[in-house]
């Protein structure tokens, strides 16, 4: 091995067999998230340095079943591990990781892996739930039969890697790992051996290294009789999205006002020191409350995937996805479809990621098509303004009238994704309904390791996107909204002589059927970047257009319920339930497809869905309402 640079590992193994667990516990926060190139793939990397000082280089491969491709996610761990992709260099060393309480299922990827002819660690985690039901694993035979080291691991323990660590410093002492890979060629040869024969020789190794079958899953046998039950099983799931949604508004409340009171104090102390300009106009109107009105939202997009890594790491979402698979399946989805729309309540960009977990193509493509109407959390910025605007707090029965709204925008959402799957599948998307083959994996107490540094990458990602996309489209609405300056003798808001002033005029045309003024078909446009951009443009136009240092000091909630209809603000509503404003989706959707024709398609069929359900809400509500 070369020693002048760090020692690359590959962590490889099945989902669900602590791959990832084991990655956090050995490098921590040392550790970076991309895309790979072409695809949309997650990379995650991350550094460590043994005790002995020898500095390792981790990469964590998505999970595979097996290198004979099925998925987005296994293709790219096959081509990375035989050499194939030339911006990745092949690892120095394949760490494999495999469930001990399932080793039935993971020696095939085991087998699969060792014809590559490479030097191949396999680390048995969760070793200590296999001895809790009573299996006993003959490590050292099993070492003997696959001609590795085998290494007992308990990821989410302290100490929990230490094994493992050691035995690849004994390898790099020892000289291992100069063995080349085999190469695409190869492993192509090596394909042809059936999958029977590897079955069989799966069979032959456990019989032999395992010597007391264990006591099976009594306990979690009796809980999924309850949690996968045809009736009990809705039940269950209807309840935790309903506390998952009740906590990300009353659980956020007190860290999104202290947000809010900080970018408040930065603008007023700012204003404050600067003599007023353009400048100050700039920092003030264009990036502290463009850019502090997004970041406001933070605590609920993290309360939001706190849930989901939660319900993720202790088992339950494969199983909610197992439930909903025949419902789902009656509209033409998969039951895989059901983590990647739920992760779209947070943002469809991660949900359209997910999609590359479902084999079938056309399910796929079904499920990145309907991901964006799900209610991602951009949209609650837009909701909570129009609510708090128009809506009165009062109950209903035992209901909040305003948490009534939202909770029906919310099912709005869920009813026209299933209609629009419905629709698609029957017509551009023909093809059989197939049956959810899933293995469910053990439960497990969620590692607050584990949430923690799920967390911080995800805030990292949203904390960029306002630093970067939404940061710049908040300054061009400014500029745009600012210049030209208004000629002499002009006697109206400046912004009204200014580009954005002139564009809003003119999309007016177009919207106002469907009761849009200019001032929000202004905030229209940066709102295509990111629909939660529409909140800070629709105050930055509402600020430049007061005619008075009254009207500028007042709030964004009484200044459009002073200016707008009732069914302007249904209509506006409306639109956001269907229309497509978020750029980074559209482009998503493109990488994931590798074509042009599903974003166009999303495009048309969105905005068309869009102004349908606008103009019969604006106008329906004009007759009821006078």
């Amino acid at each position: 091995m070369n020693t002048s640079r760090p020692l690359r590992l590959a962590l490889v193994g099945n989902p669900n067999c602590g791959k990832t667990a084991l990655f956090n516990r050995l490098t921590g926060a040392r550790q970076k998230v991309a895309n790979y190139a072409g695809v949309t793939v997650e990379r995650k990397e991350g550094q460590f340095v043994s005790t002995s000082g020898r500095a390792y280089q981790i990469l964590d491969l998505p999970g595979a079943y097996s290198l004979n491709a099925m998925t987005p996610d296994e293709a790219i761990t096959r081509d990375v591990l035989i050499g194939s992709r030339r911006d990745e260099m092949p690892p120095d060393v394949i760490v494999l990781v495999a469930d001990a309480t399932n080793l039935r299922l993971n020696l095939r990827l085991v087998l699969e892996i060792l014809r590559l002819n490479r030097p191949t660690v396999l680390a048995l985690n969760m070793m200590d739930v296999a001895r809790k039901r009573g299996l006993i694993i003959d490590t050292a035979r099993l070492q003997a039969e696959l001609g590795i080291p085998v290494i007992e691991t308990v990821a989410i323990k302290s100490g929990g890697g230490a094994a493992l660590v050691a035995q690849l410093d004994a390898m790099e002492m020892a000289g291992q790992g100069n063995a080349t890979a085999r190469g695409a060629a190869d492993f192509n040869e090596t394909n042809a051996t059936s999958l029977e024969a590897t079955q069989r020789e799966v069979r032959r190794i456990l019989d032999a290294v395992i010597t007391q079958e264990g006591k099976g899953q009594e306990l979690e046998d009796k809980v999924d009789a309850v949690v996968l039950h045809p009736v009990f099983g809705y039940v269950i799931l209807a309840a935790l999205l309903f506390l998952i949604f009740q906590a990300v508004f009353s659980w956020s409340e007190v860290p999104m006002g202290l947000i809010e009171n900080a970018v408040k104090w930065l603008g007023n102390t700012v204003q404050s020191v600067m003599p007023d300009g353009v400048l100050r106009s700039l920092l003030v109107d264009g990036i502290i409350a463009g850019a502090g009105s997004v970041l406001v939202f933070l605590p609920q997009i993290l309360i939001l995937f706190l849930f989901i890594l939660a319900l993720e790491e202790s088992g339950y979402l494969p199983r909610a996805a197992f439930l909903l698979d025949r419902l789902m399946g009656s509209v033409g989805l998969s039951g895989r479809a059901f983590i990647p729309l739920l992760s779209s309540f947070a943002c469809a960009v991660p949900g359209i990621m997910a999609t590359r977990t479902i084999q079938n193509p056309r399910d796929r493509l079904a499920t990145i098509m309907i991901a964006p109407l799900m209610t991602c959390s951009a949209r609650l910025p837009v909701y909570a303004l129009i609510i708090g605007a128009f809506i009165p707090e009062r109950s209903v029965g035992i209901f909040n009238l305003q948490g009534l709204v939202l909770f029906t925008l919310y099912v709005a959402g869920i009813v026209s994704a299933m209609l629009v799957a419905y629709v698609f599948k029957r017509t551009l998307a023909k093809g059989q309904y197939q049956p959810l083959m899933l293995e469910l994996p053990n439960y497990h107490w969620p590692s607050p390791r584990n949430l923690a540094l799920g967390l911080w990458e995800r805030a990292k990602v949203f904390i960029t996107r306002v630093g970067t996309i939404i940061l710049a489209m908040m300054i061009l609405l400014w500029f745009l909204s600012t210049f030209p300056s208004p000629p002499p003798g002009a006697t109206g808001p400046a912004i009204e002589y200014s580009f954005a002033g002139h564009l809003g005029r003119m999309l007016q045309t177009v919207f106002a059927p469907i009761g849009f003024n200019w001032q929000i078909s202004i905030a229209l446009v940066p709102g295509l970047a990111a629909r939660e951009v529409a909140v800070g443009a629709l105050g930055t136009v509402y600020a430049l257009s007061a005619a008075t240092e009254d009207q500028l000091a007042t709030t964004l909630t009484p200044m459009i319920a002073a200016t707008w209809s009732l069914p302007t603000a249904l209509s506006l509503l409306a639109w956001y339930v269907f229309a497509p404003q978020c750029i980074s989706t559209l482009s998503i959707v493109r990488r994931e497809t590798n074509s042009w024709k599903p974003v166009l398609a999303m495009v048309v069929y969105m905005f068309t869905l869009a102004y349908l359900a606008s103009l019969a809400t604006y106008q329906i509500s004009r007759l009821l309402l006078g």
